[in-house]
């Protein structure tokens, strides 16, 4: 349709309407430019999306080989060329349709509005007659215009040309994907299912590999036991020190979380998560309480004397600390203090002249369970705010428990305790005094904040590590292992709050101590034998000062600790290192001894002083009985700058002779009384430097040689011959030399 112009009486156009002409044009020309820009932009997403779309589709079947990529890229861009000549073709029959409308509408325009006289244009003016043919001929020339449009002919030119583009593209893919491989294939092995992906070796053709999908991995479920999640503590003795270290429930990422050149131990979780109470070494080498702020990274120290403190336990409210402390120089005591530390720490109304340590704050903040000696053994009480009393909880006589734990709703308590010779969780329902019941094995339990599971330490059997496993309280079943920890590893501590992520993402602390505890010093294996001997400087009556050059630095370094951790030189009294193959054996000794390997030393058995040298203490299992050397500390560090209380009762070997037939078939009882004063555990401190204890002899009830408690070895996993080869040669053995022993003769017997 064409534009609607008014004319005045003279012809012209008028200004009013030249005014409305332009105003419509520009209408016009601005619908146009935002139509050709949407068409444009729609254009472009579809090209991108379809395009897209056909690739990720052949990509997502899987498993796609060479040709599969190159059908998937040829595709890709057949679809994008395929959009390209599409929108060729729109835009050249937008072009062609628009100079069709102008010619049309022209000549529209100069039929129905202008009449040629004497060459000028004048509008307006015509007659009816040759209106009327001006009206013909512009229908004349629109018809001639549309019936000579070429847009149908273009659109089969484009089309064919399309559709050849398509044949030429599908033939490329069909020939590069059925050529034949000419490659020669080697023949499968017969076990095909355990050869999958490894290449097949043949003499004369080469390997192939065969190309299979990779499984897609699937998400392992965390077991129900550990759905509580949140984060456990744990402490762990490496590089002759304790330090704390945490790993999230359902992950195997430990973290060492407090660390110093010193020893960090007894983790406690404040209830809110932000903060750990603990016990360290780390200022005036005496045991104090310290609070690490996790939001904060800041560490503060709670007490400031020399007198042993440790254990800390937090109030459920988190305003208070319950702990062990050592204040008396007589025994073990109970204080609390506020966590801010605004107050002077205060006396538990329930201690007693008997050791009381291990507390454990309930969860109404009313009552503290702990473990005392008052009742002439380890039982566990309960201590009531209310009412001022205190009740033995456990009364066991021929038990020893330790560690006691709330659940978290008050109702049970969990502890361990030595049963027949194994370390065993017992819980005991609060709500009826019911005996406990053996749970599991393990020791030093701690609840799952839901109360639904019970965390603990396992030991394995041959003394290589420390499990932290837990069980199900609530339906029994299988036990499920959270991690594996160094031997010794216990105090485990379990809170719901996750750990700090900035310390989470740093991997936690370093070790601060990085250097070795020793280094042996020893020549390359030549010869037969391949080692030789080392001297041990400056030992007292060992007739033999010497050990195997493999061992001999090892015990010249753990000399030089003990010194310094007790304050004398205990390791410089020694009766016995290597035993020549002359050397006679007492009554009751083992033939294979370790000493005669110069593997073994031996603490002078027979020392004396009141209070004695050192304690001995009894430790079953289930394969055999050991002892735990404490040795007393000197008496000018006994203000606690060395060593610590003892917590559990030594053994009384004199008590054997003395009367008691019980003790006699014994080999001895327990004290009647903890010794006071302050004593370093010189078998944790041997085995830092791979000295371990040696087990007793089934007999060493009555057979005071068999008790070997004074006894440390290095084997360093070799059997006792072989440790001995390294000494001597096989000639030089005699009877050391193990014999077969002969098979026996079969009997033939004659069949009926």
């Amino acid at each position: 349709m064409g534009a609607i112009c008014l004319y005045n009486a003279t012809g012209k156009v008028a200004p009013q309407g030249r005014v409305g002409y332009m105003l419509l044009r520009t209408y016009r020309l601005t619908d146009k430019f935002g139509l050709f820009i949407l068409k444009s932009f729609s254009f472009v997403v579809l090209i991108m999306t379809d395009s897209v779309s056909v690739v990720f589709g052949i990509f997502s079947k899987g498993g796609l080989g060479a040709g599969g990529v190159l059908l998937a890229v040829v595709v890709g861009l057949a679809t994008l060329l395929l959009r390209v000549l599409r929108f060729l073709r729109d835009i050249l029959f937008w072009i062609l349709h628009k100079l069709g409308r102008v010619v049309s509408i022209t000549g529209k325009s100069a039929t129905k509005g202008a009449t040629n006289i004497g060459g000028k244009a004048v509008r307006g003016v015509s007659d009816g007659t040759s209106s009327a043919m001006a009206r013909r001929s512009a229908r004349v020339e629109i018809d001639t215009t549309l019936a000579e449009d070429p847009l149908r002919a273009q659109n089969r030119v484009l089309s064919g040309l399309i559709v050849v583009v398509l044949m030429v593209l599908i033939g490329v893919v069909i020939w590069a994907t059925s050529r034949p491989n000419t490659t020669p294939i080697a023949p499968l092995s017969p076990n095909l299912g355990l050869n999958v992906g490894v290449p097949t070796q043949s003499a004369e053709q080469p390997a192939v590999v065969l190309n299979v999908p990779t499984a897609i991995p699937t998400i392992t479920p965390i077991p129900a036991v550990l759905q509580s999640a949140g984060t456990l503590a744990y402490v762990v003795r490496e590089a002759g020190q304790w330090d704390i270290w945490a790993v999230p429930v359902g992950t195997r990422n430990a973290l060492r979380i407090v660390n110093s050149p010193e020893d960090d131990r007894d983790p406690a979780w404040s209830h809110d998560g932000t903060r750990l109470a603990y016990a360290s070494r780390r200022e005036d080498s005496n045991w104090d309480l310290y609070i690490y702020d996790l939001r904060t990274g800041g560490t503060n120290r709670m007490t400031f004397n020399l007198a042993f403190e440790a254990n800390p336990q937090w109030s459920p409210d988190d305003l208070y600390l319950v702990y062990e402390s050592y204040q008396q120089t007589t025994h073990l005591d109970l204080y609390f203090m506020r966590s801010d530390g605004s107050e002077v720490p205060q006396r538990l109304p329930a201690s007693s002249d008997a050791p009381d340590f291990s507390p454990a704050w309930s969860p109404d903040g009313r009552r503290i369970a702990f473990v005392s000696w008052r009742d002439g053994n380890q039982d566990i009480y309960i201590f009531d705010f209310n009412t001022g009393d205190t009740v033995n909880v456990t009364n066991t006589p021929n038990r020893q428990e330790d560690y006691p734990a709330w659940s978290p709703d008050g109702d049970t308590l969990a502890f361990s305790a030595p049963e027949n010779g194994i370390e065993t969780v017992f819980v005991q329902d609060l709500t009826n005094n019911s005996p406990s019941q053996a749970f599991r094995r393990g020791r030093m339990p701690a609840w799952s904040p839901d109360g639904l599971s019970i965390a603990f330490m396992v030991d394995a059997t041959d003394l290589s590590a420390t499990f932290i496993t837990v069980a199900s309280f609530s339906d029994g079943g299988v036990a499920t292992e959270v991690i594996q920890a160094p031997f010794g590893a216990g105090h485990p501590f379990w809170m719901d709050a996750p750990l700090p992520p900035a310390l989470v993402n740093a991997g936690g602390f370093p070790l601060a101590n990085t250097d070795p505890l020793f280094i042996e010093q020893e020549r390359p294996p030549s010869g037969d034998p391949p080692y030789g001997l080392g001297a041990l400087v400056n030992v007292s009556n060992a007739s033999q000062p010497i050990l195997s050059e493999r061992v001999n630095d090892s015990f010249n370094e753990l000399r030089v600790r003990a010194n310094e951790v007790i304050g004398v030189d205990f390791l410089g009294d020694i009766t016995d290192a290597l035993w020549t193959l002359e050397h006679r054996r007492q009554v009751g000794e083992p033939v294979r001894n370790w000493h005669y390997t110069g593997r073994a030393f031996s603490i002078n058995r027979n020392q004396v002083g009141f209070p004695p040298p050192f304690e001995v203490i009894r430790e079953d299992s289930d394969l055999a009985t050991y002892w735990r050397i404490y040795v007393r500390v000197a008496e000018t560090a006994q203000n606690g700058s060395l060593g610590e209380p003892l917590r559990r009762m030594p053994w009384d070997f004199s008590a054997a002779v003395q009367g008691d037939v019980d003790a006699y078939n014994q080999g001895g009882r327990l004290r009647g009384q903890m010794p006071s004063g302050y004593y370093v555990d010189l078998t944790t401190l041997a085995l830092d430097y791979g000295w371990t204890r040696d087990a007793t002899t089934s007999d060493w009830r009555n057979n005071f040689n068999g008790r070997s408690y004074w006894i440390f070895q290095k084997r360093d996993g070799l059997q006792w011959y072989n440790a001995m080869r390294e000494l001597y040669a096989e000639s030089q053995l005699g009877g050391f030399v193990p014999t077969p022993t002969p098979a026996p003769i079969p009997t033939l017997t004659q069949q009926p």
